[in-house]
């Protein structure tokens, strides 16, 4: 270790930080100045990476979980010679910029995942941890050990008081990822006030005693962090690693340094005699000709140890080709939905089933023609129906097991899944009951705006869930969940429409989708073909029964509430049935297919769903009827419940009369 560089890299990167929030006015500065070492360790000696080729696949991935300090991790890509230059670092939160004001998934070479919410990224951690185990045990080899990356992850006492990271890291320990560092800045303050006027616990012991390995260190003592984070990755004891790193918060200015107040930008208008004091010179974002010769030699050996591993991973890939195809397969993130459905078979013209059991069924055609396909279930299993029959259960002594068991954790749930698709080693989906969505939504609404593929089933979709009540019948969730930029809402009427749900959220790529079951069975719609039910569902809507005389009314009807609007338009010639499963893809289609769907010279229409009214009027427009449910539920089997909530045949009938 060259100490008096890494130090004076240390200086360097918080004067990066400081001329930063100062240029823009903007920012915090609390964690960029205290964690300066912590940074100057882990891009100057520990991270195993190559600047050059930030998506190296076996690269330690580096997480910042604090999010606000976005600068600490700007800085250091900066100056371990990613492609943020000093004027992306002078762009600092500017219109277009390639340094936003928290770190964003695929703007900025080396950031891993979308940082902001405090906790996520805690979570997001723990599935790339989860992942990194799964791919080396399915991966390596005897004679080639082609995966061996560890997952870093810096966090403060913000995150770690959030409860989507109490959850995440007791998934962490017991499953043993013994592969997932986590740095605690503990500086003992948080945004509002000193961090002991909201917390009391000891750390240490609480880590401990949940089955993690625990260090404390001074977070400014260079040879510290380093034996630490090297005693760290050496570990392969079945525990993830907490280095508790005492640092004092805006380190550096004096005037707030170990204060509240060196939190934000506060310190800024303090930044030249801080810049004087720490032996900087007055220029702004300055950077010594030192610093950047040694960052560009350690980039030169991090590119030869890179090149290193390639020759490994080629006489891998040589002798192991079939595996070799399944990673690649994995990494393109390619698949074609109509080649996935062509793998299930029709369903019965005839009969009746629930969508979560169909569900099931197709979720585990697709996990054989998909290799790299997992899924996890919040304690829900035998509910959500999405088990892997066959597939083994991941655990620390079954590491290629494919069923996820995230216990009752559906906040983590959601950041770990959105971590193993930010690792995009493996397509992932997670499962709960529709009505406990909201637990994991601030996950779900990081995977619509990062776009990742990642799959949500959420079974007992609506009212039909009967006697549990309105606390377990989810009114506006189906609708609270459409709103989200980038989320597609699948909520199918059938197995047919269920096949084509499925296959649309595996061959999705950028972005998730909501898979929305029936706990209730539902009639198989075989009054069109298995074929147009499907390609119907992919296209958002569809004409499931066309009107037999000149067109005089349309009924509209998702899930469970196509059934409704097949039985009230029997016998009417001029009425049309519109299933509309997803509503964001039929959207996207192009004006032509929408007007081919609903003609827009037919202005009666009809929408039924057991929810909320609210998004169905875009689609009925000012001259239509909409069938919902706009209050909660009531306890009763559930076809007493939709009756006395008026969701029936005979309301669609009186509604087209």
């Amino acid at each position: 270790m060259n100490s008096s560089l890494l130090a004076q890299a240390a200086n360097e990167a918080r004067g990066l930080a400081m001329d930063a929030v100062h240029k823009c006015s903007s920012g915090h500065l609390g964690l960029p100045l205290g964690a300066a070492e912590v940074g100057a360790v882990l891009f100057g000696e520990s991270l195993q990476c190559n600047p050059a080729d930030p998506h190296w696949l076996n690269r330690d991935r580096f997480i910042l979980s604090a999010g606000h300090g976005s600068m600490f991790l700007y800085s250091w890509l900066h100056l371990a010679g990613y492609a943020v230059s000093l004027e992306d670092v002078a762009a600092f939160r500017s219109l277009h910029s390639i340094t936003p004001g928290h770190p964003e998934y695929r703007e900025t070479p080396g950031v891993e995942c979308t940082t902001g919410p405090l906790g996520q990224g805690v979570g997001n951690a723990v599935g790339y941890a989860l992942s990194g185990k799964m791919a080396a045990a399915r991966y390596n080899s005897a004679e080639h050990k082609i995966l061996d990356y560890h997952v870093i992850a810096l966090a403060g006492d913000g995150c770690l008081q959030e409860g989507v990271a109490r959850e995440a890291v007791a998934f962490a320990a017991h499953q043993q990822l013994d592969n997932l560092i986590l740095i605690y800045d503990s500086n003992d303050v948080t945004l509002d006030a000193m961090a002991a006027t909201t917390q009391s616990e000891d750390s240490a012991a609480l880590y401990n005693a949940l089955g993690w390995e625990v260090c404390t260190v001074d977070g400014h003592d260079l040879q510290a962090l380093s034996q630490a984070l090297a005693k760290a990755k050496a570990s392969d004891n079945g525990k993830p690693k907490l280095i508790i790193a005492k640092t004092i918060i805006a380190k550096g200015i004096a005037e707030v340094a170990g204060t509240a107040k060196g939190h934000g930008e506060g310190g800024a208008k303090f930044v030249d005699a801080a810049k004087k004091g720490l032996g900087l010179p007055e220029q702004s974002f300055h950077v010594s000709s030192e610093v950047r010769a040694f960052f560009d030699q350690l980039k030169g050996q991090r590119a030869q140890a890179q090149a290193a591993w390639q020759a490994r991973f080629d006489a891998w890939s040589k002798a192991n080709p079939e595996l070799a195809a399944q990673l690649q397969a994995a990494l393109s993130g390619k698949l074609d939905a109509t080649a996935l459905m062509a793998a299930i078979p029709a369903y019965p013209e005839q009969g009746k089933a629930a969508t979560r059991n169909s569900g099931g069924e197709v979720i585990n055609h697709l996990a054989k023609a998909v290799p790299h396909l997992i899924t996890g279930s919040a304690d829900l299993f035998g509910s959500t129906k999405n088990y892997l029959n066959g597939a083994g259960d991941f655990s620390a002594k079954n590491p290629t097991g494919r069923n996820l068991w995230f216990g009752i954790r559906e906040h983590a749930m959601g950041a770990i899944c959105n971590g193993i698709a930010y690792d995009g080693l493996f397509l992932c989906s997670g499962a709960t009951f529709m009505v406990f969505a909201d637990y994991l939504r601030p996950a779900i609404r990081i995977a619509a705006l990062a776009g990742l593929p990642v799959s949500y089933i959420f079974t007992h979709d609506s009212v039909g869930v009967g006697e549990d009540g309105p606390t377990h019948q989810p009114v506006e969730t189906v609708s609270g969940l459409r709103v989200i930029p980038n989320l597609d809402v699948m909520r199918p009427a059938d197995a047919e429409e269920t096949v084509a749900a499925f296959a649309h959220a595996a061959s999705r790529s950028n972005g998730p989708t909501v898979l929305a079951l029936s706990r209730q069975d539902l009639p198989h719609q075989g009054q069109a073909s298995a074929q147009t039910r499907r390609e119907g569902t992919l296209r958002g809507a569809y004409v499931l029964q066309r009107e037999s005389g000149p067109l005089e009314a349309i009924v509209l009807a998702t899930g469970s509430e196509v059934q409704h609007a097949m039985a009230a338009a029997a016998g009417k010639a001029g009425v049309r049935v519109v299933s509309m499963p997803c509503m964001e893809v039929f959207a996207r289609q192009p004006q032509a297919y929408r007007d081919e769907v609903l003609p827009p010279s037919c202005r009666k229409r009809v929408a039924i769903e057991a929810g909320v009214s609210g998004l169905w009027w875009r689609w009925v427009g000012d001259q239509g009827k909409v069938i919902a449910i706009d209050r909660f539920g009531i306890s009763a089997p559930g076809p007493v419940v939709f009756k006395e909530l008026g969701i029936t045949a005979e309301a669609v009938s009186a509604a087209l009369a």
